[in-house]
C-alpha cells in the first residue's frame, strides 16, 4: 500500500499537488479501501511532506 501511495505521490503535478483527501479518493477508485487518517499515518511514515510542503512554483 506505501508503495503504490508513494507512486501516486511521484507521479502529481509539483505545481498542484494532492491532498490527503485526494489521495485516499483515487486508492478507493482503484480498489483499496483505505481512510484518509491512514493515508496521512502512511505518509508521514514515508517521510513525505503535506501538499502544501510538495507545491513547487
Amino acid at each position: 500500500m506505501k508503495h503504490i501511495l508513494k507512486e501516486i505521490i511521484e507521479g502529481e503535478s509539483k505545481g498542484k499537488p494532492l491532498s490527503d483527501d485526494k489521495l485516499e479518493k483515487m486508492l478507493n477508485a482503484r480498489g483499496y479501501n483505505i481512510a484518509r487518517r491512514t493515508v496521512a499515518k502512511y505518509r508521514e511514515q514515508l517521510n513525505i511532506p503535506v501538499a502544501r510542503l510538495r507545491k513547487e512554483l
